[in-house]
């Protein structure tokens, strides 16, 4: 009796596999690591263009509604986040980013990770290590920072 019931159970894999109703992701698998590979380069872009800020690098890679919290406490908006970096207030010398991970849920993306980086802060050498949580939104097919929370690291 088992050895039937073990081959019954090969033949339906089979002819699942053959068919093509078999897979090794589950269903809309392709889907989310394509938004989440979306989701990374996006957020390598604006890494890369807080290092050498221009508005027009920034711009399309931060949503109009941005809220940018500080570990520090102060909050951002589109414009103030993208001035202060232009204007060299928030200078960005390094940025690395570790322990990142990403998670797409419809039309939104929670991305965190660990930033650590050199600054020059209006002029002022520094270095900080914080973790971050972004909020990602697709917008006209494009993903954009839509809310980020910056926390430091517990000593």
């Amino acid at each position: 009796m088992f050895k039937q019931l073990v081959i019954a159970a090969a033949t339906v894999v089979a002819l699942a596999a053959f068919s093509g109703c078999a897979s090794n992701a589950p269903a809309g698998a392709s889907s989310s690591a394509s938004s989440e590979q979306a989701v990374a380069a996006a957020a390598e872009r604006l890494r890369l263009a807080m290092i050498d800020p221009t508005p027009a690098a920034l711009a399309p890679l931060v949503a109009d509604d941005l809220s940018y919290g500080h570990s520090g406490g102060r909050v951002d908006t589109k414009d103030s986040f993208i001035g202060d970096l232009v204007a060299g207030k928030s200078d960005f010398v390094t940025i690395a980013i570790s322990d990142q991970t990403i998670k797409v849920v419809g039309n939104t993306a929670i991305v965190r990770h660990t930033l650590t980086a050199d600054t020059n802060d209006s002029g002022k050498p520094g270095k900080v290590q914080i973790k971050i949580l972004g909020v990602w939104q697709q917008q006209s097919g494009s993903w954009k920072l839509l809310a980020r929370q910056a926390v430091r690291v517990a000593a």
